[in-house]
């Protein structure tokens, strides 16, 4: 049963569309991301970057090199695209890819995350066996058919992606359109829509279509009578998503996940018309069928359990920010914070004001002022700074912090040396005070 399930063959047609698809958005995020200042602001300008923690040896190459860093992953993009030794081109930008996201977090995005993982699953897929220069240079790799696990590999992450995004928004200020009211206030001084995004029935649209678009259009998806209707709202939501929160070619590269939901004779029909159909449906077990269980089975296991591990925190995700990232929670709230810090010589008892401008941009105050593991990296940084000055230094935060415009109240425990505390990924950390 599970043989004929995951190793069936299947007409390959949606994979090989949606390599061509994914290089080629790959190589407009990459360049898209030089052109629009991108790393100029995130990545070139900053004095100091917030790595994710433990990765902090992970940091820009100096100068203009982060410049030919992404040349070099829109080239990679280019080569998957086309299919030129596209193992090495893909497993050398999911590598580069993994040092962007792992040495910033000022512009932390899901979507960048969604990245990786696409990026780690399409390095083990044979998506480069049909219309590719791999299979014109070495007419041997051509085939039509692949595994039927290729396919639901993809189904099965966003599966997992999807509900998880809708069952993050069942909480209070979702629901009375508190958050889905102030997104839209935001976009008020866009130019032509701005007006538009004001209209007081857009927030329900927001709060419930999203709650109800993330929980069934993967079902929805999967059964013909309801997939071209899931299609459309597909494209209303990302065509949405992408002009007003501008979220690079990600909306894009959603819309493309939809090839692995419709009949493969529609996609070649579509775009590859010379391509011959695979009618066999033979069922071939590889002698790596253990591996790929195992490998499997682990890797969905974590996916499954990632998003949940806020649940075995104290307090509120919200609040504390221990286990937001990598659990599908997307633009769940809007987060102010009023905050100062000072560092004390131990030895002689001077007291030195910070001024955040000296250190960090704009976007990174904004960071240091309401994320408890950004300030605390940046009290372990001044730390450092002052001990390179030949100074023993404690360092005291005074945060106030609203969440969604709620009253604000202190996030960090104002007595504590932040510079001598550790910081736990498994558990709270109790220097972050109550959120009530």
């Amino acid at each position: 049963m599970l043989n004929a399930f995951l190793f069936k063959h299947i007409d390959n047609s949606a994979l090989v569309v949606f390599r061509i698809i994914f290089g080629l958005l790959v190589f407009l995020e990459s360049v898209g991301s030089i052109f629009t200042g991108w790393i100029t602001r995130t990545l070139v300008e900053p004095k100091f970057t917030f790595s994710f923690i433990g990765f902090e040896w992970l940091q820009p190459l100096p100068g203009n090199w982060m410049y030919v860093y992404y040349l070099i992953m829109g080239l990679l993009g280019l080569l998957i695209m086309v299919g030129y030794k596209y193992r090495v081109s893909m497993i050398s930008f999911t590598l580069l890819w993994c040092g962007v996201y792992f040495m910033q977090k000022s512009s932390y995005n899901n979507h960048y995350y969604l990245l990786i993982l696409l990026s780690a699953i399409m390095c083990a897929l044979p998506a480069h066996r049909y219309a590719s220069i791999d299979v014109k240079l070495n007419p041997s790799l051509k085939q039509i058919a692949m595994p039927s696990w290729c396919k639901w590999v993809f189904v099965l992450q966003l599966l997992i992606l999807y509900t998880y995004a809708s069952i993050a928004k069942m909480y209070p200020d979702w629901l009375d359109l508190t958050l889905p009211t102030l997104l839209m206030e935001g976009k008020k001084n866009y130019p032509y829509i701005g007006e538009w995004l004001q209209n007081d029935y857009l927030p329900y649209l927001i709060a419930y279509g999203g709650i109800l678009f993330d929980g069934l259009i993967i079902p929805l998806l999967l059964f013909k009578k309801t997939r071209k209707y899931a299609f459309f709202a597909s494209i209303f939501f990302h065509l949405f998503n992408s002009i007003v929160f501008q979220v690079g070619v990600f909306p894009y590269l959603s819309l493309a996940f939809s090839l692995f939901f419709f009949d493969p004779e529609v996609v070649r029909n579509l775009f590859l018309k010379k391509k011959p159909a695979y009618t066999k449906a033979e069922i071939i077990v590889p002698n790596y069928r253990l591996l790929l269980l195992t490998v499997g089975g682990l890797y969905f296991v974590i996916q499954v359990l990632l998003p949940v591990r806020h649940h075995f925190i104290q307090d509120d995700v919200l609040w504390t920010e221990e286990g937001h990232r990598m659990s599908w929670r997307m633009m769940l709230r809007s987060k102010t914070g009023l905050t100062s810090y000072r560092v004390i010589d131990k030895k002689t008892g001077e007291t030195f004001s910070i001024n955040l401008n000296d250190y960090l941009t704009l976007k990174q105050t904004r960071l240091v002022s309401s994320k408890p593991d950004a300030i605390w990296q940046f009290s372990q940084h001044l730390k450092k700074d002052y001990k390179a000055k030949g100074r023993d230094v404690s360092v005291f935060v005074n945060s106030m912090v609203s969440v969604n415009r709620k009253p604000y109240r202190t996030l960090i425990d104002p007595n504590i040396d932040m510079g001598s505390v550790k910081w736990y990924w498994f558990k709270h950390n109790d220097w972050i005070l109550p959120s009530k």
